[in-house]
This record gives C-alpha cells, sequence and structure tokens, in this order.
C-alpha cells in the first residue's frame, strides 16, 4: 500500500510540475534563469523553513553525509536553470520532454553506476527508444509559439542537463533517505541549500519582476504551486519509491506539458515530433515494468 501512494503523490506531482511551462509562457519579458530561480529558489527555501525542526534534529546524520547533501544541493541549483532555458530555447513541448524523459535513463545509470541496479534487455530496449523519440523531438521542423531564434539544438543539450541534475538530486535526496534521515529533513535541507545557491541568480536577472501583476502572479505561482507543494508530494514519494521509479513515473510531466502547449500556448508537432512523444511513452511502459518486477 506505501509503495502505490508513494506512487500517487509522484503522479500529483507531475501533473502540478507539467503546468510550468505554459505558466511561464505568461511572462515572456522575464529571464528564463530568473523564473528557475524563482522557481526552485522560493519552493526550496520554503521547504527548508518547514523542515527546519527535524534538520535540527538530524543535524548529525546531515553532517556524517554531507557529500549526499552537497551534492544534491549543486544539482538543485543547475536543474531550474538549465530547464526553463531549455522550454525557452527549444519550446515547452521539447523542452519538457527532452528534460523529464531523459531523466529517468540517467537516473538509472547513475544507480548501475552506485551498484544499486541491475541492467537487463527490456531497460536497454526501453532506453533505447526513449533516446531515440528525444533524437526525433530534436530534428523535428516545428512552428512553436515559444521558441526563441529556433536554437532548439542548444535548448535539447540543456534539456539534458537538466534531466542529468534531476536524476542526480533524486538520487542524492533518496541516499539522505536510505542513510535514516527523515523525508522532511532530506527534502528540506537538499532544496534549502539549494535555493540559497540560486539567491544571487534571482537578484541579478530579476529585472522587470515588478513591471505588471502577470508577471508577479506567475512567479508566485511556480513558487508556490507545482515547486512547493508539487515537491512535497515528490519528497513522500522517494520515501516509498526508488529514484528511478519516481523519476520514470515523472514521464507523466511532459505528457501534461505537452498537452497545455498545444491547447493554451498554440505549439505544433510535426508528425516526426509525435512519434518521438510517442516513443518516450513506450521507453516509461517497457523500464516502469523493468524496475518494478
Amino acid at each position: 500500500m506505501s509503495r502505490y501512494l508513494g506512487s500517487l503523490a509522484v503522479v500529483l506531482a507531475s501533473i502540478l510540475w507539467g503546468t510550468t511551462g505554459t505558466v511561464a509562457t505568461f511572462a515572456p519579458s522575464l529571464s528564463s534563469l530568473f523564473i528557475g530561480a524563482v522557481a526552485m529558489g522560493i519552493g526550496g527555501i520554503l521547504q527548508c523553513v518547514l523542515a527546519v525542526p527535524k534538520i535540527i534534529n538530524e543535524r548529525d546524520l546531515l553532517t556524517q553525509y554531507s557529500y549526499f547533501l552537497i551534492v544534491g544541493a549543486i544539482a538543485v541549483m543547475i536543474y531550474p536553470l538549465a530547464f526553463y532555458s531549455s522550454m525557452r530555447l527549444s519550446g515547452v513541448t521539447i523542452g519538457t520532454v527532452v528534460s523529464i524523459g531523459s531523466a529517468p535513463i540517467l537516473s538509472a545509470i547513475i544507480e548501475y553506476v552506485n551498484g544499486d541496479f541491475r541492467l537487463t534487455k527490456r531497460w536497454l530496449i526501453g532506453a533505447t527508444f526513449g533516446i531515440l523519440g528525444m533524437i526525433l523531438l530534436s530534428f523535428s521542423e516545428n512552428n512553436l509559439t515559444t521558441v526563441q531564434n529556433n536554437h532548439i539544438i542548444i535548448g535539447v543539450l540543456l534539456g539534458l542537463i537538466a534531466g542529468f541534475t534531476y536524476a542526480l538530486y533524486s538520487w542524492s535526496a533518496r541516499q539522505l533517505m536510505l542513510k535514516g534521515i527523515s523525508t522532511k529533513s532530506a527534502m528540506g535541507a537538499t532544496f534549502g541549500c539549494g535555493g540559497v545557491l540560486l539567491i544571487p541568480i534571482m537578484v541579478l536577472t530579476g529585472f522587470g519582476v515588478c513591471d505588471s501583476l502577470t508577471n508577479m502572479t506567475v512567479c508566485v505561482y511556480i513558487a508556490l504551486v507545482p515547486m512547493f507543494v508539487g515537491y512535497l508530494c515528490y519528497g513522500f514519494g522517494l520515501s516509498k519509491i526508488s529514484a528511478s521509479t519516481a523519476t520514470t513515473i515523472t514521464l507523466l510531466e511532459p505528457v501534461i506539458a505537452a498537452v497545455l502547449a498545444i491547447l493554451v500556448v498554440g505549439e505544433t508537432l510535426p508528425l516526426m515530433g509525435c512519434i518521438g512523444i510517442f516513443f518516450i511513452l513506450i521507453c516509461l511502459a517497457l523500464i516502469t515494468i523493468d524496475i518494478n518486477k
């Protein structure tokens, strides 16, 4: 039952995260770096504040395993900068699909390197479909209204960086939990430290945030709903299921993002791009079956 509750919590987090790209398009005058820094920075600091009593009680364990905390915090700092820049350069659909679609593969590789995961034939087939899907997406000619200067390849590369750092902080937080640290402490400390690292980015790139009510609303929504509430759900899920399972379930996020981008933003994808998304969904199915055996 606990694994099902954990999976449902990650599903809810994925749905909330899937709204971020579309919401961010309503504030085109704001830097993608600023939006990313505000989203993860404020959301992370709020998580930390909520977890302060637990963090104080478990400070000795956190100090003992500070390596995982440092790695996770740095990954948390890099992830939103790469993710939101990827969506700004390649479009909401491609940026989200590549960023989140690559995470399960990269997460499993991280776990494999650390001896926590065994590669199987089914996983390799699934990973192949995922890689092919991302390649098709990357090279599909598109008519995306949110693309800046059509820098799709750069956006895809940034998406891969986002996917790697997403997988890395998920793995780091999970390792802290496996060492006996509570979910609140592990997530609060990791995201709080990452949020503090993002403060200089907020200060340096925050021009225009007060120019309109829309800009302020976008920042408040992204920080409080997908990032704060979403990551509370994700943290609960990580305490019940493995990082590779959690990151695989979050492949639901790009599906939500793609639907919203098409219905709300007006993005379109040609046949090649649609096939790419279909291949990534096949990857999701195969890898999910494999890691839950």
